[in-house]
């Protein structure tokens, strides 16, 4: 029940970052603004939940499959990127490589400082 309770909180900031995105004709996904939206809150609550932890644990495994080609609309406008498939392709490569690199420089950066911290206490 828990893991029900976390995605409908993502997928609850996902409908409302397209929500904004409508009302106020911003040309940014509403994916992206539901993750803005999402990471607002969390810097306010100063924690996860366990539900959402749950849910999100779920989706990383995927995450690339489900927030890079969403995000960039490729989806949506395929018809627009026909003849631009190298240009499409080579993006979507470079910047997934690019995302998870600065996620596993970032994660070593955060386990370092964790360790650090532990040897000081």
């Amino acid at each position: 029940m828990s893991m029900l309770r976390g995605f409908l909180t993502l997928v609850l900031c996902f409908m409302l970052g397209e929500a904004l995105r409508l009302v106020f004709l911003i040309p940014v996904s509403g994916g992206v603004l539901g993750m803005i939206l999402m990471t607002f809150t969390l810097m306010l609550k100063g924690s996860v939940s366990d539900d959402l932890a749950a849910a999100s644990q779920g989706l990383i495994s995927v995450l690339v499959l489900l927030i890079m080609p969403g995000v960039v609309g490729v989806f949506f406008s395929a018809d627009q990127f026909s003849g631009q498939w190298l240009a499409v392709a080579g993006a979507l490569l470079v910047g997934t490589f690019l995302s998870v690199l600065t996620t596993l420089l970032l994660m070593a950066s955060l386990v370092r400082a964790g360790q650090r911290r532990k040897s000081d206490d």
